[in-house]
């Protein structure tokens, strides 16, 4: 497989994608686009469930880290999350909460009292034959308070690794293919 298909870039939240105008304001804002071989699956949540089931060990780490930090602040920890799929019955996608889902995309997130996020898995391309096609994932994020801005202000620059890091692991571990969806 060619490098193009682990290279992430950092693109314009797509104007397609449902989180594009989710919030009136937004705090944060990024997407990252990595280039999908011919065979991959286009199949978002397909797609989603894969890069989130592949994380590099580091991202676990950090998670443990940021989990520590936060559970004094009466946040919800990814360990509360991931608790929260057995009890709600609502659907759930690794920590994350699945607000909608369509063939190009799935939208997750969660709700707190510091702020609100919604994460986007986008496949383009797909509609052109020939047509290089692209995963991009996206974070919106809108604070409600003074901690939600200085949690974002923290962790932003991490989570701009670990999104770059997600869609390279999973480039090199090898997408799903098309006749896995």
């Amino acid at each position: 497989m060619s490098t193009e298909h682990h290279h992430a870039t950092s693109v314009s939240l797509p104007q397609e994608s449902a989180i594009a105008k989710a919030y009136a304001s937004t705090n944060l804002a990024d997407a990252y686009s990595i280039e999908l071989p011919p065979e991959a699956s286009t199949n978002p949540e397909l797609l989603a469930r894969f890069i989130f089931a592949h994380q590099a060990p580091w991202v676990s780490s950090l998670m443990t880290v940021r989990d520590t930090l936060v559970a004094g602040f009466g946040l919800k920890t990814a360990k509360h999350l991931g608790s929260l799929d057995a009890e709600s019955g609502a659907g759930r996608l690794s920590i994350f909460k699945i607000y909608s889902t369509n063939l190009t995309e799935v939208v997750l997130g969660e709700d707190d009292k510091h702020l609100d996020f919604r994460l986007s898995v986008l496949c383009s391309g797909q509609s052109s034959p020939g047509a290089k096609r692209h995963l991009t994932l996206s974070t919106v994020v809108h604070c409600h308070n003074r901690l939600g801005r200085l949690y974002i202000f923290l962790i932003a620059p991490f989570h701009r690794l670990v999104v770059q890091s997600n869609l390279r692991s999973a480039a090199r571990i090898g997408w799903p293919s098309a006749t896995e969806a």
